[in-house]
């Protein structure tokens, strides 16, 4: 298809005060295609970080809303990663990366 999304690891099991990076992968057909990235964490906690983004274009480190204090996203296409500094007890759950095409 158009566009493809994985993420890894699966399944992640860290200690508290680590700091965890989440990846996406993602593939599309159109080298020069818009993408709208949110991560979200599953349970009615919404959207940790969202930004748009070209696919062929590499994003520096940068930190996420105020929402989702110290955590911060980088795109080095293919691949973004979520990176969650000092997590607790309190930060595990499902985080899903949702990617939409842009037309």
């Amino acid at each position: 298809g158009a566009l493809r999304v994985t993420q890894h690891p699966g399944e992640l099991q860290v200690t508290a005060g680590d700091t965890v990076a989440l990846e996406c992968q993602v593939e599309v057909a159109e080298s020069e295609a818009l993408l709208r990235m949110e991560w979200v964490r599953a349970g009615g906690l919404g959207v940790l970080c969202a930004t748009r983004l070209h696919f062929g274009t590499p994003l520096p480190l940068f930190p996420c809303p105020r929402r989702a204090p110290g955590v911060r996203l980088a795109w080095h296409p293919p691949r973004a990663t979520l990176s969650l500094p000092q997590v607790q007890g309190n930060d595990s759950g499902l985080y899903i990366c949702r990617v939409t095409l842009e037309i």
